[in-house]
């Protein structure tokens, strides 16, 4: 989904933004007087833990408090689930809903899922494949009764199939939907498809060869919902709930946009990186397959627990084992159909994030039965705060994954801060990629931001200080691990900036 990033806040929000404060403070500690099961000590760990991106051989880990990092973050609030071995072990809420009121977070709490909506809807697009009414490996076109999509010259040999959309390889356009502010005319989803007014997105269509890239796809799974409804009459909601909300009882979810009155009275609303509410509390998303699934931690807990038991031949609510390994298999790059996959001789491990204007939330499952987490907020800047708790998580149960990296400090040559001093832009359509490195005391210091790979974005807001791991590559501790090499020209002179994450490489050059 589209983020929208608002103002700085107004000085009308400073009584709110002090009460939400005070309410973090006092339901993580009511969470913590209550919380007397075999599960406290693993809990208190957590919310006492969060973890930064990158840590200093020897020394001990920085740990963070939860709910010193949702003031940080401006997240008013969180709601957390954690299952393991097909069972929900715990669940925590901190925070407020609604920061206007105070109305505090519950489990119970719904909250956008965002993209995490798709996986879900995949689930029930393959029990339709399964029941027959749709086919995994057929032109969509022949599946499509009231649209098509339009046939040109990627489609010539190879065509756009629901597996494929599922893996998001169908060529298709549109990444993502930013969805509509309450009471804006809503489009149908074929006013969607076509990029046809009220809809204030383009026109899905086909731009590279079918199954030949990956290319993440929210105008595919448009295509998907459209089919899926054409195949059984159904409008979608209903569908959803008679496919997968029902059976796996996923009592507080629904797809139904907007939500119902009635519903509204539990729902959080959202809120952007500096704080101001999303206007009517969330936006209204038509595109229901894409990110329109309200739900709480709890219920994707459970779709999560479905399949890992659908997977091990335990259970077949939704689909059979056959088509749950179909689901988890490899498809395109890491993706599977629906779920992005851990990467081959990783722990087996299926995942989504979620991001619509006001919400973002995480669902991190191992496949073969093991644990697994949702976490989900109403800030803009959730997913900053999502990964320290993630992090702290897999240190708490011993995950392989999500752990900070770990460097070693090297001493820094005084002579070396000062030549580093300036902008360095990376190749970016938008102009926007730069980053800035300063001095302070004598040590070197980054802001600015870049992109990693095709969809992940970092901004540095507030200058970090750069770290020396070696004479001239530094690392900072809240930028995921990613490490920055700087390198001279023949005259001697600091020219560019290599940003390294993983096995990705950049380079940024200096404005000289």
């Amino acid at each position: 989904m589209g983020v929208v990033v608002g103002s700085r806040p107004s000085l009308v929000w400073l009584p709110a933004l002090l009460a939400f404060a005070g309410a973090v403070t006092q339901l993580a500690n009511a969470q913590r007087a209550v919380s007397n099961d075999a599960n406290s000590t693993h809990i208190d760990h957590i919310q006492n833990g969060l973890l930064p991106s990158a840590t200093i051989q020897g020394k001990p880990l920085p740990r963070m408090m939860l709910e010193n990092r949702m003031r940080h973050y401006h997240v008013p609030g969180v709601s957390i689930a954690f299952f393991d071995h097909g069972k929900v072990i715990w669940t925590q809420a901190y925070g407020v809903a609604d920061v206007r009121t105070g109305r505090p977070v519950t489990p119970e709490t719904l909250f956008q899922a965002g993209s995490i909506s798709k996986p879900i809807a995949a689930l029930g697009a393959l029990r339709l494949v399964e029941q027959g009414k749709l086919k995994l490996d057929a032109n969509v076109n022949d599946e499509l009764r009231s649209w098509k999509l339009p046939e040109n010259e990627f489609t010539v040999e190879q065509k756009v199939t629901l597996r494929r959309i599922l893996s998001h390889s169908a060529g298709t356009t549109v990444h993502g939907y930013s969805g509509y502010n309450p009471g804006d005319p809503l489009p149908t989803t074929v006013q969607i498809l076509d990029g046809a007014k009220p809809a204030n997105s383009p026109a899905v269509r086909v731009e590279t060869v079918p199954g030949t890239v990956y290319r993440y796809s929210g105008g595919g799974m448009m295509i998907m919902q459209l089919m899926m409804m054409d195949a059984t009459g159904q409008d979608f909601p209903g569908l959803m709930h008679d496919l997968v909300l029902g059976p796996v009882g996923m009592s507080h979810s629904t797809y139904e946009q907007p939500l119902p009155p009635q519903r509204q009275l539990t729902a959080a609303h959202g809120y952007t990186a500096n704080g101001e509410e999303i206007p009517g509390g969330s936006h209204v998303v038509p595109e229901m397959v894409a990110g329109g699934l309200w739900s709480t931690p709890t219920d994707l807990a459970l779709a999560a627990i479905e399949l890992q038991n659908e997977y091990l031949g335990k259970s077949h609510k939704v689909l059979s084992q056959p088509m749950a390994h179909e689901m988890l298999t490899r498809q395109k790059e890491g993706w599977g159909l629906g779920f992005e996959l851990s990467k081959p001789g990783m722990t087996p491990r299926f995942d989504h994030f979620g991001v619509n204007a006001g919400f973002v939330s995480v669902l991190q499952a191992y496949r073969d039965g093991g644990s697994g987490i949702v976490i989900m907020t109403n800030g803009q800047d959730g997913e900053k705060l999502v990964t320290e708790i993630l992090r702290a998580v897999a240190h708490e149960y011993d995950w392989p994954d999500f752990k900070p990296s770990e460097h070693v400090l090297a001493k820094l040559d005084p002579a070396t801060a000062p030549k580093l001093v300036g902008t360095y832009v990376l190749p970016d359509p938008d102009g926007q990629d730069k980053l800035i490195v300063t001095v302070r005391d004598g040590r070197p210091y980054l802001s600015g931001s870049y992109s990693i790979g095709s969809t992940y974005h970092f901004t540095i807001a507030a200058p970090v200080e750069l770290l020396p791991e070696a004479s001239s590559q530094f690392f900072t501790t809240t930028t995921g691990g990613t490490s920055f090499r700087f390198e001279k020209n023949s005259d001697g002179a600091v020219n560019r900036c290599i940003v390294i994450s993983g096995t990705n490489q950049r380079e940024a050059k200096k404005n000289l």
